[in-house]
């Protein structure tokens, strides 16, 4: 095989740049038609391509995790790393550690996907700002915060209103705060997330009044003792009938209860006392509420 046989084969594939022999891998013309099809053909390239920055950049700007393969003397570089979030800035990950440090590089790296938050240097999952544009379109991200940002209720109002499930991550004194939670579940929809708050406030009435309000599937994370309160559980079926299957059993015969969790949806009548279960009354909602 000769180099334009090789060249009319990676211009064709450029993956096929690993299966040619050794001798072609070190010729950077054939290796730059490869990584303009497939960045991360860089894997197969000779090491000393793997240091030439002009390759690197072909590589990088086709496929950002071909910077995994590129020699570490260019993950040192600012220029190439900042190609790389172009592409994918989740690539950070392969960044050298100063740069990981670096404000602006990370500061770009977030604002396109804010999981690279996860990479960066602790230093930065202490900026505020940083934090903030991560959290914009992923909450979760809160997750790689650090715990400082985690107790701030700022950072965690934004990360709960782009996610409610952020809230898994807050810190447990922001859990605790009634005050806080109330206005989180006003602003968020938070009622899904009942299930993180502390398990004092998941006795208190008020607080899972809201909840269940906005998801009546809150119903199954509240105390057992609210299990049994008619206001609350009215309050849940009214959002969701099915909540019924969370209630009391006491209140499962509750002609009322059963009655407003048919009329919003006739299958809850599964979860009812089997005393209820053929009352003509309940039977005359479901079947009207079957012909709508």
């Amino acid at each position: 095989m000769d180099k334009e046989e090789a060249l009319k084969i990676v211009q064709k594939d450029g993956l096929e740049l690993k299966n040619l022999p050794d001798h072609f891998k070190k010729d950077k013309e054939i290796v730059l038609k490869a990584v303009k099809q497939y960045g991360y053909v860089l894997e197969h390239a000779n090491g000393s391509l793997k240091k030439d920055r002009e390759i690197v950049l072909k590589a990088v700007r086709q496929n950002g995790y071909a910077l995994l393969y590129a020699d570490d003397s260019l993950k040192k570089d600012k220029e190439i790393v900042l190609e790389v979030i172009k592409q994918n800035s989740y690539a950070l990950e392969y960044a050298d550690d100063s740069l990981k440090k670096d404000k602006e590089i990370v500061l770009k790296a977030v604002k396109q996907y804010g999981y690279a938050l996860e990479y960066a240097d602790d230093s930065l999952k202490k900026d505020k700002e940083v934090v903030l544009e991560a959290i914009k379109k992923y909450g979760y991200v809160l997750e790689h915060a650090d715990d400082s940002l985690k107790k701030d209720k700022e950072i965690v109002l934004k990360a709960v209103k782009q996610n409610p499930y952020a809230l898994k991550y807050a810190d447990d004194s922001l859990k605790k705060d009634k005050e806080f939670i109330i206005k989180a579940f006003k602003l968020c929809d938070l009622g899904s997330c009942l299930e993180y708050i502390d398990d004092s406030l998941k006795k208190d009435k008020e607080v899972v009044l809201e909840a269940v309000k906005l998801w009546g599937t809150s119903l199954q994370q509240a105390d057992d003792s609210l299990k049994k309160d008619k206001e609350i559980v009215l309050e849940a079926i009214k959002q969701y009938g099915f909540a019924l299957q969370h209630a009391d059993d006491s209140l499962k015969k509750d002609k009322e209860i059963v009655l407003k969790a048919v009329k919003q949806n006739p299958y809850a009548l599964k979860y009812a006392d089997d005393s209820l279960k053929k009352d003509p009354d309940i039977l005359t909602v479901i079947n009207k509420n079957k012909r709508m």
